[in-house]
């Protein structure tokens, strides 16, 4: 679960985290009212779950009423990465020489909490990561231990040469840990931590997500989710028993155990195609939830093929076909459907299929060959065309 930088920066305040002063707006004469109490300059922040403002042009400096007024014009409303503002955050200016960043995340290879920090801060952090590794320092987190005082010190002498400074981090960075493990988080970020004019550290934006497994122990926090399409797709197929995050491919696949699920994105994956979601309907037999996982497919305009991957063991065959006819009586199917059945009552389940136009194959790997053939032949290799 994703939250706004005003709303996460909110969450610093209560822990003393100095961030500047600022006034959530709705409309473009509310942000000239905040901006004109918080005097000049100003700046004008599109609140929006994603990342990329400032290059999309949703973060912008304004130094007089005109600017204000015109800048909250063209924010309001604007489209960042799909997502439309609605809000905007006027915070005060500030003058800053120097801007770091800070970050703490859940790191597998550590099996612990891990702080990210970087001189290198700002809009460029990504490219920093990719083009720099090594200017981001990655500092483990014993979980018996916490953010002791000697580490958060270690740490900021990394980062400063300044004791004033060091002492400022040193207390942040504990402050940070503490909101991490108090609000169930799974990302706590500073990106930029200022260094202002007269010595101080700031935190000008923040970024909070959180696991969504510990909501229910934190009311407070779940009060603050604002779910887009995506989010009350997954929402609702988990009501259905269904387990699916949609993905940026064309491939749509439901398939019954996540192991199964896994194997068959790396299969469309190794014969050049691009999986459109995660879809596992689990070991039951139940026909419906066959039909709701074909709605749940079909409602996205990406998906040009389905794939149906299905090795019954308590999930039977027949049961999956007979929930996939169902399912094309009751649904407007306009896309080719690939159906591979192995398992328990494959074959019954076939018998089932016969005098559909369902491409039924024998494997997953013909499934994935025959899905990505049916979805842009002229674009894979001739090596792979010549084996469809």
């Amino acid at each position: 679960m994703k939250i706004h930088e005003y709303q996460a920066k909110e969450i610093f305040a209560r822990y003393a985290i100095p961030v500047t002063r600022e006034i959530l707006c709705y409309t473009t004469a509310e942000a000239l009212a905040a901006a004109e109490k918080l005097g000049f300059p100003a700046v004008v922040k599109a609140q929006v779950l994603t990342g990329g403002r400032g290059k999309a042009g949703g973060v912008k400096l304004v130094r007089n009423p005109e600017e204000a007024r015109e800048v909250a014009w063209n924010i309001l409303g604007m489209d960042i990465k799909g997502y439309t503002v609605e809000k905007v955050l006027l915070a005060e200016g500030v003058k800053f020489h120097a801007e770091l960043y800070v970050g703490l995340t859940i790191d597998r290879n550590s099996k612990s909490v891990i702080l990210m920090a970087s001189k290198e801060g700002g809009v460029e952090i990504e490219e920093v990561a990719k083009d720099n590794p090594d200017a981001i320092l990655k500092f483990p987190i014993d979980p018996e231990l916490g953010m002791t005082p000697f580490l958060a010190r270690k740490i900021a002498f990394h980062l400063f040469d300044d004791f004033v400074l060091v002492k400022q981090a040193a207390d942040l960075f504990q402050k940070l840990y503490r909101i991490f493990l108090d609000t169930d988080a799974t990302l706590v970020e500073i990106n930029p931590l200022v260094i202002t004019d007269d010595n101080k550290l700031l935190a000008l934006d923040g970024k909070m997500t959180f696991d969504d497994n510990a909501l229910y122990r934190q009311p407070e926090i779940e009060k603050l989710f604002e779910p887009d399409e995506d989010e009350l797709k997954e929402a609702e197929a988990k009501e259905k028993g269904l387990s699916y995050i949609r993905l940026d491919g064309s491939i749509g696949f439901m398939v019954n155990g996540a192991g199964l699920a896994m194997a068959t994105m790396d299969m469309i994956k190794l014969y050049g195609g691009e999986p459109a979601n995660f879809l596992d309907i689990g070991g039951s037999s139940n026909p419906q939830k066959v039909i709701d996982a074909m709605n749940l497919l079909l409602s996205d305009k990406n998906v040009k093929v389905v794939m149906i991957n299905i090795f019954g063991g308590i999930t039977r065959c027949d049961d999956v076909a007979k929930g996939l006819l169902e399912a094309l009586r009751q649904l407007d199917v306009q896309v080719p459907i690939v159906v591979r059945l192995s398992g328990t009552n494959a074959k019954e389940g076939l018998e089932i299929l016969k005098g559909t136009n369902l491409t039924v194959v024998e494997s997953m790997s013909e499934a994935a060959q025959k899905a990505i053939a049916l979805t842009a032949p002229l674009t894979l290799p001739k090596q792979v065309r010549d084996r469809l």
